[in-house]
């Protein structure tokens, strides 16, 4: 006995939808998602309690002082604008184009983050490898 059979049904799955479907959830999730930062980060600077002074053998050498206000002085010479385009032409003719010359930089306790940077930014771009950030001892506590 011959069995008829029956024609197979071709089976498609629509993708199309699917795809949809899933776009829809991923723009969902990267809508509604938050990113948190950690804003309230607790940092203790350090304190230099013993340093070396640096020797005597360095005859020149570049002294960048911050006020608090965060105006500019190289070696003593004050600068007429605090950005960083002057600060870097005043570097550069110190030093005379000396980029293995020590610098050195002193900044008050109060001076804004933003001034040191620039400064730091200055003697990257200019090519100073030699950096040297000055401090106060701290005061020993009995």
């Amino acid at each position: 006995m011959k069995f008829r059979r029956k024609p197979r049904e071709t089976v498609d799955i629509n993708l199309a939808s699917l795809i949809d479907v899933v776009f829809i959830l991923l723009l969902f999730f990267v809508v509604t998602t938050t990113f948190t930062r950690e804003t309230q980060l607790r940092v203790e600077l350090p304190e230099a309690v013993s340093a070396t002074p640096p020797p005597d053998s360095e005859l020149k050498q570049l002294d960048i002082t911050i006020s608090a206000e965060g105006v500019y002085s190289v070696n003593n010479h004050l600068l007429p604008k605090s950005d960083l385009a002057t600060l870097m032409d005043a570097v550069q003719k110190e030093s005379a184009g000396d980029t293995n010359l020590p610098l050195s930089i002193s900044a008050d306790g109060k001076t804004p983050h933003q001034a040191v940077v620039t400064a730091m930014d200055a003697a990257g771009k200019l090519g100073f490898s030699h950096l040297r950030m000055t401090t106060v001892e701290a005061q020993s506590k009995p």
